[in-house]
């Protein structure tokens, strides 16, 4: 492994690490053919690591009630693009172009998602998004009313701002330790596999 995937100590092996987290490495690298980047940045604080990816895994694999899975990586990528997270636009935004299988979608959406060809729903949501995550904005009347006509429900308005939270941190994080994304990322969903 690469000492330059981070400003800080990585693993030089995954039998370095706790059996837990080495469990959760492999079973990533069985499902996407290869480690995040950010998994290995992240195992250099093992109790970190395991929060992290607990708070990770209840936002983003948590059924909402409206709110696809496409539609939560918009706004990570939104919100990764407003706070220059490289790292965090092209691995969110690879998954962007496979569950909207948009092959476009997501560099529109990091580049302005005032000017990209998408709906007022998600016009309103990545407002929202970035109201909440980047302007240190708060749930008020007003947009309460706005997202409820767009068809998002009280609990859809918490994931948003949540997922937009989270991934505040995040991005703080992979700005921090200098994480460049995997070169793998760069091509889901726009080459068939």
């Amino acid at each position: 492994m690469s000492a330059s995937l981070s400003r800080f100590p990585i693993p030089e092996t995954l039998d370095e690490l706790p059996e837990d987290i080495r469990n959760v490495i492999l079973a990533v690298q069985e499902k996407a053919g290869f480690v995040p980047n950010v998994f290995l940045t992240l195992a250099h604080r093992p109790d970190e690591f395991r929060a992290f990816f607990a708070y990770h895994d209840a936002l983003m694999e948590r059924e909402s009630d409206t709110l696809t899975k496409a539609e939560k990586e918009m706004v990570v990528v939104a919100t990764s693009a407003r706070n220059r997270c490289l790292y965090c636009v092209v691995a969110h935004g690879a998954l962007v172009r496979i569950y909207s299988k948009d092959p476009l979608l997501a560099d529109q959406v990091a580049i302005n998602h005032r000017t990209a060809p998408i709906s007022e729903r998600h016009r309103i949501m990545l407002d929202f998004a970035l109201y909440i995550g980047t302007e240190q904005g708060e749930l008020n009347d007003e947009w309460q009313s706005r997202l409820f006509e767009v068809g998002f429900t009280l609990e859809d308005i918490w994931d948003i701002g949540a997922v937009a939270g989270f991934f505040g941190m995040s991005n703080r994080l992979v700005n921090l330790t200098g994480t460049p994304p995997n070169p793998e990322f760069y091509l889901m969903g726009r080459v068939p596999r």
